[in-house]
């Protein structure tokens, strides 16, 4: 069996945060500023709304002409080495008159499987900081929580004597402690495909990184489908798959990313249930032999499938292996 997590707080033995900015500083720093903390809060995570419609876009075929239907036969073998997640939790802590200041935890790791046991690999990213509009607060203000928290300003670019709404300003801080909790995975995947380069399954796509996107060691999982790379009928193929049937690969490029592979795989039937039941989509890099490895990667994931990763609600696409990451993670943050 894989090493689990118990409930018991899981104390770091690595040494303090990067920037240490705990909820305690933070809250410490802004009563010696006279600002009371905001009572009830609740994490900025709960209260995102999707903004973006869902959408289709089209893909170029990889495999053959169009897009089709592969069955891969599951071996129960897998050669996943290591689980790469990242976690993230932010909330208002008080108020500067109209305007919110919201403390920001990131946290992101490894973990190496070694003889059925889970450790972590080298030291998880762990940072901590406060997020506000800097030159929106009391000049005073702004000098005494930088003295003894970091401040990431988030609005940095922009004029600071234009009104704006709490809500924005709250979530333009939740978008910054999205991309320092993006940055401290892509850190670590970085390292991992360098430094070791066997196979790490990360949760996300890998596109964002470039020595990811065209290392053979690296393997994104996607578990949710705002966007579906489908057109005409292919979309009725992609939520028609059945449990261990694949897509042939199809390329996703953008500007500001790294081109990759990506085809869908159905890990779970989905009878009864929604048609995006059990359905992820998977990355990995281009190369020669892509019918092949894009066979062997889904049976791995395939493999991955027990124990199953309960009492997530998303069980039906999260493997174990970063059910237990993320476990570690909230443990350590």
């Amino acid at each position: 069996m894989l090493a689990m997590i118990t409930g018991r707080r899981i104390w770091p033995s690595y040494g303090p945060s990067k920037g240490a900015a705990s909820i305690r500083d933070a809250l410490r720093a802004l009563r010696r500023s006279g600002i009371h903390a905001t009572a009830g809060a609740v994490p900025l995570e709960a209260l995102a709304r999707q903004d973006e419609p869902p959408r289709l876009e089209a893909a170029e075929p990889l495999e053959g002409s169009q897009v089709s239907v592969r069955r891969v036969e599951p071996d129960g073998t897998t050669s996943f080495v290591a689980f790469l997640d990242g976690i993230q939790r932010s909330r208002v802590l008080a108020h500067a008159g109209t305007v919110p200041i919201v403390h920001g935890a990131v946290a992101a790791a490894v973990r190496r499987r070694e003889r059925r046991r889970l450790t972590t690999w080298q030291e998880p990213v762990v940072a901590e900081a406060l997020y506000a509009p800097l030159r929106a607060l009391p000049a005073a203000l702004a000098a005494a929580l930088q003295e003894h928290c970091p401040m990431v300003d988030t609005f940095a670019d922009e004029a600071a004597d234009a009104a704006r709404h709490p809500q924005e300003v709250s979530a333009r801080a939740l978008t910054a402690v999205q991309r320092a909790r993006e940055g401290a995975e892509q850190e670590l995947l970085t390292r991992w495909v360098r430094e070791v380069a066997e196979p790490v399954l990360v949760d996300g796509g890998i596109s964002a990184n470039a020595d990811a996107a065209r290392a053979a060691c690296a393997v994104g999982v996607v578990k949710s489908h705002r966007t579906l790379y489908v057109s005409g009928d292919t979309l009725g193929l992609v939520l028609g798959l059945r449990e261990g049937e694949r897509t042939t690969a199809i390329g996703l490029s953008t500007p500001r990313r790294t081109p990759v592979a990506s085809w869908y795989l159905r890990l779970r039937t989905h009878e009864g249930r929604s048609p995006l039941h059990g359905l992820v989509r998977v990355e990995a890099a281009r190369g020669e032999d892509l019918t092949g490895r894009a066979d062997r990667i889904s049976r791995w994931l395939l493999a991955e499938r027990t124990p199953v990763a309960l009492p997530d609600q998303r069980w039906d696409v999260m493997v174990y292996g970063i059910r237990e990451c993320e476990q570690y993670l909230s443990a350590i943050l």
